[in-house]
């Protein structure tokens, strides 16, 4: 028996999903919303549980997005356009948006990495999900977010990262747990800063390796730097001071890989 189409913005369900647009809501509920039909199809590809699906069925012509609702048919609930419009976040909504459970990654907890990244305080959860994508793009395993800052499951987060988030894995940390995860992994630390005086060109990298970055508008301290078996920079020729975090990282990780 097909299920009845939501029509009200204001049934229970749909207000508990679109609350999940605040941190609040998310860190009480251990929750969190994906959008759009690609990104919902890498978090089920991914493994990760989802609770509840909103979808708007006029939408949702590709075979793709149907076979998606199939996966999911005992959790996914028909909506109207009206509601389906009331949860989407970007312009020209898809039509489609679900409900998944946060997972938490303690950094003792994370397996060894060839290759990893720290950002230590970001603030920008675009610059964070842009990362996550080249990451996965160029094959880094791992990333660290220290010392807070942006939260993993922002909605922004999520959509920049165009998946990758689902595949890549996250741990949220202190500096000093990072630090300590590193020793016993063995890990080069690879710090970024714009006072080092080693060119990023010319460093030849220690595998198991991690390249940590600074907050966009106050770097690394000199303590964080001080812990870096080395740090290297970009040159600047310019007049602006400083790269955007997510380009000076795509830069810094392709030479480092490659």
């Amino acid at each position: 028996m097909s299920k009845p189409v939501i029509v009200s913005a204001n049934n229970e369900l749909v207000k508990r999903a679109r609350s999940l647009r605040q941190k609040k809501h998310r860190v009480e509920t251990g929750l969190f919303l994906v959008e759009g039909i690609h990104h919902i199809g890498q978090a089920l590809d991914a493994g990760w549980d989802v609770e509840s699906v909103f979808y708007a069925p006029d939408r949702l012509a590709s075979r793709y997005a149907n076979e998606l609702i199939a996966r999911v048919s005992e959790k996914a609930r028909p909506v109207s356009n009206d509601v389906a419009n009331s949860l989407a976040e970007k312009d020209n909504p898809q039509g489609i948006v679900a409900v998944f459970r946060q997972r938490q990654t303690l950094a003792s907890n994370l397996e060894s990495s060839n290759s990893a990244v720290a950002l230590v305080t970001p603030q920008d959860p675009g610059n964070v999900g842009t990362i996550l994508r080249t990451m996965d793009a160029i094959g880094v395993d791992a990333l660290f977010l220290v010392d807070g800052g942006v939260e993993l499951y922002h909605p922004t987060l999520i959509r920049s990262s165009m998946g990758a988030v689902f595949w890549k894995r996250v741990a949220q940390t202190s500096f000093d747990e990072f630090r300590a995860w590193a020793q016993t992994a063995g890990c080069q630390l690879i710090g970024a800063s714009v006072h080092a005086d080693v060119d990023y060109k010319t460093l030849v990298p220690q595998a198991p390796w991690a390249l940590v970055l600074g907050s966009e508008q106050k770097g690394l301290s000199a303590e964080q730097v001080n812990a870096c078996d080395v740090t290297i920079s970009l040159p600047m020729r310019g007049k602006v001071s400083s790269l955007n975090l997510a380009v000076a990282a795509g830069v810094l990780l392709y030479a480092l890989k490659t």
